[in-house]
């Protein structure tokens, strides 16, 4: 990566409006100015070997980078039938999955290695788009470069979606390794760099005009960051846009030195705009009775229960169209005109600007069909601050605090919605803190079963501060049956499944339960009551495939430990005992019988 490339891109937004030192020294004095720090952020900053915010705080506020984490997870994907946009995309693409293909059938290893985390991806869809390959970018963006490929943060501080599929890191070391991934990105590290430099003009040209609109220098508080992250192994469709607590990322596949700006501008204009409406989330409490009225919009849920997200998203709704390509040419009046024919050239001007309005009201208008009713309040307010010479940081307290929430609310109502949403092309994950029965599961799926097993047992003994509920005492037998397992207490792991089947309506509760003891009963070759329990489990419909696929494994075939295979034609009541009972019961909570990390339900 070429510094001098990502310090120009930091200062072009150091430098709107002619600024320079000025803007500089503003900064210094503002309470929401930008790290002083020019220097490029490097992959091996932005995701640092030891355990580090995901955002190195030394690092320029805003950055465009290629990563090899976010490679490396990338191709994992294509290797695992990852297709879409394949045709569509960089060659580099088609490059990379050629060199894996060509290691693979070399190594034996790397195929087997390929299969077991291919297995791993196909037991984790959730619904067959292109939320799967997202859960696994948020993953990325929290692990270090080879050779470590650890990740940065604790579970517990991981957006929900990583935390989903977090159990595939050491799966995906393995085929890395393997396949020689870090080789392969050697190879094609410059041609990222090359991608870099076509976007990098387009994305800074970006950043001057919505700032030169917004009258703001681009400085943040110290800490918040926006990141342009370029990795063409993905669909160049698809943008993959997210908001960490305080730093706003952004995923894109370039094709010929383009990249989808829309959403791109998208994101920053909620990296400039979100803290200047935080800061007065009081004064937009008062649009409540305006939630009342988009109940049936078809709008996310955090827009319909929350005044302070769709305050946030109305204005840069507005803004959006306010300056949108309307597509309209505007027509010049053409100079040296004969001023008896002024008229009809300035009539041919109003027309075309006419169109382009009418373009614009059109947008505003399908924003408020899709339930953003405060985008006509804000675009309208955008007209006025077009010709106001203060900034947006000076106007938004006026925009907030004269807003008649009476005039909103008549507008909402009389505001018919559509049936669909959009896509929402940003995520938002704030992380939060696990407690109780999900710190839990997070423990357990890292191999913690001696603090699993504490918090469960105390959610049973009614230790914790809210109030027990049937299901909490369900999954935490649940959870203690799995660390009866992994412990080698087969017959409390026994007792625990049956007070989970017997307490719980979860479904993937009632499923899993069901699939363990199908898999001990396999193991002490009782295979009729095994196939029994794997019957319960498909009749439960839990629906998610890795549940199906383990249960229609079951049907096939009896469960199987490598190690404790077991002659049960010969042994007639060949039941495992022991020791030996616990260590192959261990192994099936394990799932060492196709990496079945499943045994922790999503919920």
């Amino acid at each position: 990566m070429t510094s001098g490339r990502f310090r120009l891109l930091a200062l072009m937004a150091a430098v709107v409006l002619g600024c320079g030192a000025q803007a500089g020294a503003q900064s210094g004095n503002d309470s929401s100015s930008s790290s002083s720090s020019n220097e490029p952020l490097a992959s091996g900053q932005l995701y640092a070997r030891e355990k580090a915010p995901l955002i190195d705080p030394a690092g320029p506020t805003i950055s465009l980078i290629s990563s090899e984490p976010v490679f490396i997870m990338a191709a994992a994907l294509n290797a695992c039938g990852y297709d879409e946009g394949v045709d569509e995309g960089a060659p580099v693409r088609k490059r990379v999955r050629e060199e894996m293909n060509q290691a693979l059938a070399a190594s034996e290893e790397a195929r087997t290695r390929r299969d077991a985390l291919c297995l791993y991806v196909a037991q984790h869809r959730l619904t067959g788009s292109e939320l799967d390959i997202s859960q696994y970018i948020s993953l990325s963006l929290y692990m270090t470069p080879p050779p470590e490929m650890e990740t940065t943060v604790e579970l517990s501080e991981m957006p929900p979606d990583a935390t989903q599929v977090a159990d595939v890191v050491p799966l995906l070391k393995a085929f890395a390794e393997a396949a020689d991934l870090h080789g392969i990105w050697l190879t094609v590290h410059l041609l990222y760099d090359q991608f870099a430099d076509q976007v990098h003009d387009p994305l800074s040209q970006m950043i001057v005009n919505t700032n030169l609109y917004l009258k703001m220098p681009a400085s943040t508080s110290e800490g918040r960051r926006f990141i342009v992250v370029i990795e063409p192994m993905f669909s160049p469709s698809v943008v993959n846009a997210r908001i960490y607590g305080t730093d706003y990322v952004v995923v894109v596949s370039p094709v010929a030195g383009k990249i989808p700006m829309t959403a791109v501008r998208h994101t920053y204009l909620h990296y400039v705009i979100d803290p200047l409406l935080l800061a007065r989330s009081n004064a937009i409490d008062r649009t409540q009775p305006v939630l009342k009225e988009i109940r049936d919009a078809p709008l996310p849920y955090r827009y319909r229960s929350d005044t302070l997200p769709l305050t946030i998203e109305c204005l840069i709704k507005g803004i959006e169209a306010r300056t949108m390509d309307t597509g309209v040419p505007i027509y010049k009046i053409p100079a040296n005109v004969d001023r008896s024919q002024l008229p009809k050239y300035q009539h041919e001007r109003q027309m075309s600007l006419d169109k382009a309005e009418a373009a614009r009201l059109a947008a505003v208008q399908h924003d408020m069909n899709q339930g953003y009713v405060l985008t006509q309040y804000f675009y309208e307010q955008m007209l006025l601050f077009e010709k106001d010479p203060a900034s947006l940081k000076d106007d938004i307290g006026e925009m907030v605090y004269s807003m008649d929430v009476d005039q909103q609310v008549h507008r909402a109502r009389n505001t018919v919605f559509d049936k669909e949403a959009d896509e929402d092309v940003l995520q938002r994950y704030q992380p939060r803190k696990l407690t109780g029965l999900d710190l839990a599961e997070a423990q357990l799926s890292t191999g913690d079963v001696k603090g699993a097993s504490a918090l469960a047992e105390k959610v049973l003994a009614g230790e914790t501060d809210s109030v027990q509920s049937v299901a909490d005492s369900a999954r935490a037998h649940f959870i203690l049956a799995r660390v009866d397992l992994m412990t080698g207490h087969p017959e409390q792991a026994i007792d625990d499944f049956q007070k989970t089947l017997a307490m719980s309506k979860q479904q993937r509760y009632l499923a899993w339960s069901h699939i363990y003891l199908g898999r001990m009963l396999d193991l002490e070759c009782k295979r009729d009551e095994a196939l029994a329990e794997y019957k319960e489990a498909l009749a439960v419909r839990d629906w998610q495939q890795d549940t199906r696929l383990a249960a229609e494994r079951g049907m096939k075939a009896a469960y199987a430990v490598p190690g404790h295979e077991h002659d049960c034609d010969d042994a007639g009541d060949a039941s495992t005992t022991g020791t030996d009972a616990g260590s192959a019961s261990g192994q099936a909570a394990g799932g060492s019988a196709g990496q079945d990390k499943t045994q922790k339900p999503q919920q």
